[in-house]
């Protein structure tokens, strides 16, 4: 196992336990960092973003836990911040004042300037994602996936951060459903995704949460992604997306050995200060 997961969810989003009983299932799991990423607080409501209202006792919680079990194992605070054009919080602005060790970026609702003009492309239940295909894009499957990725591009041009979260996931409800992976216009919009990733240093994570609850056969990116993100030399982490503590390293060794067989020998390891090359598992 890596020993290490830098996107993790607890109760104060949509996750499943208090913080430190990630920290313990860590700590028993011979893991050396775990950072906390929990939805960032959107400007109405839904069932997984941090109230805003309790962003400062998130902050102090996770610092606190940091002094706590300072010597057992690295804790670090993040956000997994969801870009929305005209609606979302602009990243820098809501971090202003955290002192975050980082932040995720990532598009969970395809639309903008008001929230029900929003998609949902993610959860468990891929009704949604039909039903928000056929009211906002008329099932036209190129149109809603070109919206996903176009906005992930807005994100990546617009806002601060340094990892690119699950940004394939547009894929994960299709299934093979209404569009395949080798077709060439949906190549080509990852290839324009990839493009700006690179130019913008960012990292991404190879996510593992689609494979252990089964609702995807391919990691976030799939496959043929991560190779030629190893040759355009994009740094990577691995991260299971944690929402229960059981799930710290689920699926680990799929990413490690995707990883390898792209060509990947090193991941990124953030050190308290900065993000660092360390050897692959």
């Amino acid at each position: 196992m890596a020993g290490l997961n830098f996107h993790t969810h607890s109760h104060f989003s949509d996750g499943s336990d208090a913080p430190e009983e990630y920290i313990k299932a860590a700590i028993r799991q011979g893991m050396h960092a775990i950072g906390f990423s929990d939805h960032a607080p959107l400007p109405f409501n839904t069932p997984f973003a941090l109230p805003l209202e309790k962003l400062d006792d998130y902050v102090h919680q996770i610092r606190s836990l940091q002094k706590k079990y300072a010597g057992q194992i690295d804790i670090y605070l993040s956000l997994e911040m969801d870009y929305v054009p005209e609606i979302s919080y602009h990243f820098e602005k809501l971090a202003a004042g955290l002192a975050l060790d980082y932040i995720i970026g990532s598009v969970h609702l395809v639309g903008n300037k008001h929230p029900d003009n929003l998609w949902f492309t993610d959860g468990p239940d891929r009704s949604v994602y039909d039903a928000g295909l056929a009211r906002f894009f008329s099932h036209d499957i190129r149109k809603a996936v070109k919206a996903f990725y176009d906005q992930t591009n807005e994100m990546i041009q617009t806002q601060k951060f340094e990892v690119i979260g699950h940004f394939d996931k547009i894929k994960m409800h299709n299934q093979g459903r209404y569009f395949t992976e080798s077709e060439p216009w949906y190549q080509q919009l990852v290839m324009e995704t990839l493009s700006l990733i690179r130019e913008k240093n960012l990292i991404v994570e190879v996510n593992t949460r689609g494979i252990y609850k089964k609702r995807s056969e391919s990691l976030f990116p799939s496959d043929w992604i991560l190779k030629h993100m190893f040759s355009l030399d994009i740094p990577v982490i691995i991260s299971s997306d944690a929402h229960r503590p059981d799930e710290l390293q689920a699926a680990y060794s799929i990413a490690i050995n995707a990883l390898r067989h792209a060509g990947y020998r090193r991941i990124q390891r953030f050190n308290g200060h900065f993000w660092a090359d360390v050897p692959l598992p």
